[in-house]
């Protein structure tokens, strides 16, 4: 363990890696840096779960070390789809004495989704650049990254408290990028058919576009993986299969999420069903509004929908790129739907 009065000593060269376990205490001290001691996700704050996680593989680090062993930023991809093959890119940071100009932040993302995911078998990978700010969206669309969705209000204010220019909650686009392509037939809710064109136009993979043609739910009970995150007040809930009971099974799930203060609830849908469209039809009854595509979400590819249990923070979100304005309009609009 770290002595209390450790330092990083500034001016040292280092180099990209993966995660080793003695780097654990390091970057433990470097999450604490930055964030305190309240980041609230346990991996980045427990060095024996960031051992522990990263030896199973759910998470895989990428950590940029001196030669003295100090480490001095640190990327990671991480499972948090349904399909396993498919990684979150995240948890990126750099020692402040250490952050001008080096451009460490960028290379250990770059490090992560390009040199480290394809040696474990992932296929494709995806971020969420926050919308406070562009710097994220820039950087990351020029590595290539392609926005696909947008998560409206996906985390508070307050985890982004010492950037003084938040106000509310903030929103994220998420990015994609295929390491492996897999081209398949997917469906279209008619509602949305000009939304997804546009996004699928400019897909790093190819697919088979069809128009959902199927107006029932399959005869079947649905199946519903919810998982909380109560720091950000947020829920999401994948949909592994969906029957009559639908709606009926997410209501009375909602309820329970109004009394844990979920501000936010997600819904991922399966476009492989040709019964999408009446899915879809369902949450908009109950005011679900449109995010946008998921790429490869259930190794297949899947779609976002959402509800805000408040007025979105619309004028917190900063959009830089065209295609993300316009999928940005689109989003509130299908809101906008929601309160007549």
């Amino acid at each position: 363990m770290m002595p209390k009065d450790y330092v990083v000593e500034p001016g040292q060269s280092y180099t990209f890696d993966l995660f080793r376990p003695e780097d654990a205490e390091g970057v433990v001290h470097l999450f604490k840096t930055i964030y305190g001691e309240g980041y609230p996700i346990r991996t980045f704050i427990d060095p024996q779960t960031l051992i522990e996680e990263n030896a199973a593989g759910r998470t895989i680090s990428s950590v940029a070390r001196t030669p003295k062993g100090d480490i001095v930023g640190h990327s990671a991809i991480f499972c948090s789809a349904p399909s396993k093959k498919v990684y979150e890119s995240g948890a990126g940071l750099v020692h402040p004495d250490y952050s001008g100009g080096a451009g460490i932040f960028t290379k250990l993302g770059v490090h992560g989704a390009n040199t480290v995911a394809p040696q474990f078998g992932i296929e494709a990978v995806f971020g969420e650049p926050v919308c406070n700010h562009i710097y994220a969206q820039k950087a990351m669309t020029g590595q290539g990254w392609i926005t696909h969705a947008l998560e409206v209000d996906l985390m508070p204010g307050s985890a982004y408290s010492k950037d003084k220019s938040v106000s509310g909650r903030v929103s994220t686009l998420t990015v994609f990028k295929t390491l492996l392509p897999k081209p398949h037939e997917v469906y279209l809710p008619r509602v949305y058919e000009e939304a997804f064109r546009y996004l699928y136009a400019e897909l790093d993979d190819i697919r088979e576009l069809q128009l959902a043609d199927t107006q029932s739910l399959p005869e079947t009970a649905s199946d519903l993986q919810i998982t909380y995150f109560d720091f950000a007040q947020v829920a999401r809930i994948a949909v592994h299969r969906v029957g009559p009971d639908f709606i009926s099974v997410l209501l009375e799930e909602e309820e329970k999420l109004k009394a844990r203060q979920v501000m936010v609830v997600q819904v991922w849908l399966n476009l492989s069903w040709p019964w999408i469209d009446a899915a879809v039809s369902e949450l908009r009854a109950v005011d679900y509004f449109f995010g946008g595509l998921l790429p490869r979400w259930y190794d297949q590819d899947g779609m976002l929908m959402q509800k805000i249990f408040a007025r979105p923070n619309w004028e917190g979100i900063q959009i830089y790129f065209e295609r993300a304005k316009k999928l940005l309009d689109w989003v509130r609009q299908d809101w906008e739907r929601t309160l007549s």
